[in-house]
């Protein structure tokens, strides 16, 4: 017996939410992604119940905006678990170790089981460490809790289990929006959690914020200095100007856009209905910027590994890391593996900066290359598992009784089309977006938002605009949703 026949029992019983029976008018669909949104702003705003006021680590920090969650609520551990599932099925299904046909219904159901099972896993993992390692969620000496009076690892057990139902409830809100709302739910969060630190970064009335700090400098609040000056110059340009954080989140919201455009269209032709004619557009960010999430999330879990270690193992070595009291590295393999967070981490001629300058050189090797190279593959990763490869393209083109003039109506041959600008394209646009988003970090953006957050919160909202606008069409014409295979 198989794995799949052992597995199947408990994989085909996982909870999961009912598809809808037959079209969801888009009014209603909106109406479920709002209450979604709510729903997760509602719990972000949740403290985690037995937690000590003050003094905890957040072991995600700067990919926060990523994985969403907020630090201390009941979704702490964020779409973390989802991403980390989900890297795990890519690899496993690339290197064919599943043997799962996407194509056959039983095999689907099997693969979302898994995919769900995967994710509890990955919550629980995620939660304890974060919750009896210590010093990162800092729990109540004691609690009373109804009649009951619960020690300190009673309340880490109910910090726990706060947190592992957080995981699991962003986990089926996902499900909802995917299946009732509009776009995807992990797309929603990171619109969510991006947008809220851009507003904060221009608005709030304290230092950090946009135009309170331009506020302070017009009114002479803040020295600038002659503005030849190098002191001058960063204060404007880096610190508190904000100007190069400015223009950078404005560039990379017109190159997002811009790269969206470009695209190469192939030309179609309907077999049957003479003179009806369409295009398949192979864009320039084919894979769209969501590869990036995996990208990122390898090395959140990297930094999360060297977190644990040197709060657990005293006697670490310092080729492996060394960590300030804050509780970021500074030396060794976990430096020069973390990512580039702000301008502050590579500008070895300033002050904040206490590694020498080809430490920091190696560093930013080291991020670019992991970004650029990370990004092809996972972009590629992306294109296969998503059906959106050359073959799964050939076939659908096929099934919708399109053709491309000039050329024989068969697979094989639009398939063989496809290759010649598919793979090349999603290589290129995931090494682009992967440059950018080390860029953008570099660089620094307004809130402090990190450059792939960015990316992503342009790019899913681009995106979202347009199934938004698909949506509305097919509304206004129902005719066109039998043509493209809607109920």
């Amino acid at each position: 017996m198989g794995w799949k026949e052992a597995a199947e029992p408990v994989l085909t019983r996982m909870p999961a939410v009912r598809r809808p029976e037959g079209h969801v008018p888009f009014k209603r669909k909106l109406m479920w992604t709002a209450g979604i949104l709510m729903l997760y702003f509602f719990l972000t705003n949740i403290t985690l119940f037995g937690m000590q006021s003050g003094g905890a680590t957040d072991l995600f920090g700067e990919f926060r905006a990523i994985l969403a969650g907020s630090q201390g609520s009941v979704l702490q551990v964020g779409i973390g678990p989802i991403v980390t599932a989900s890297i795990v099925l890519q690899l496993l299904g690339g290197a064919n170790l599943l043997g799962l046909d996407t194509d056959d219904p039983r095999d689907q159901v099997l693969y979302q089981g898994l995919q769900k099972l995967l994710v509890v896993m990955m919550v629980i993992l995620t939660g304890l460490p974060m919750v009896f390692a210590g010093g990162f969620l800092p729990a109540q000496q004691s609690l009373q809790l109804g009649g009951f009076m619960l020690d300190q690892t009673g309340v880490q057990m109910l910090m726990f289990a706060q947190i592992f139902v957080g995981g699991v409830l962003i986990l089926y809100m996902d499900e909802v929006v995917s299946k009732w709302g509009v776009g995807s739910g992990i797309g929603l969060f990171i619109i969510a959690g991006v947008s809220q630190r851009l507003v904060t970064g221009l608005v709030q009335p304290s230092q950090g914020g946009f135009f309170f700090d331009w506020y302070r400098i017009l009114t002479g609040q803040v020295e600038v200095g002659s503005l030849i000056s190098t002191s001058g110059l960063q204060t404007l340009l880096i610190n508190d100007g904000h100007i190069i954080a400015l223009l950078t989140t404005v560039l990379i919201f017109g190159i997002v856009v811009y790269a969206e455009s470009v695209r190469v269209e192939i030309p179609l032709s309907h077999a049957r209905v003479k003179g009806a004619r369409g295009r398949f557009p192979v864009k320039l960010i084919y894979a769209s910027v969501l590869p990036m999430i995996l990208v990122r999330a390898v090395q959140a879990n990297v930094q999360f590994m060297g977190q644990i270690m040197n709060s657990q193992w005293a006697g670490m070595p310092s080729w492996l890391g060394t960590y300030s009291q804050q509780g970021q590295p500074t030396g060794g393999f976990f430096y020069y593996v973390a990512p580039i967070y702000s301008p502050e981490d590579w500008m070895w001629f300033s002050a904040n900066v206490a590694q020498e300058w080809w430490q920091v050189m190696i560093r930013i090797g080291i991020d670019v290359t992991f970004m650029v190279v990370g990004g092809a593959i996972f972009a590629i990763f992306w294109v296969e598992t998503t059906d959106m490869g050359p073959e799964s393209t050939a076939k659908q083109i096929q099934n919708s009784g399109m053709q491309i003039p000039g050329f024989r109506q068969n697979v094989g041959v639009i398939e063989k089309v496809m290759e010649r600008y598919i793979p090349q394209v999603t290589v290129i646009g995931g090494a682009l977006v992967g440059l950018l988003a080390v860029w953008a970090n570099m660089l620094g953006t307004i809130g402090g938002v990190s450059g792939t957050g960015l990316l992503l919160a342009v790019s899913i909202t681009y995106k979202l605009y347009e199934e938004i606008a698909e949506e509305q069409m097919m509304e206004m014409h129902p005719m066109m949703r039998q043509m493209f295979g809607g109920e």
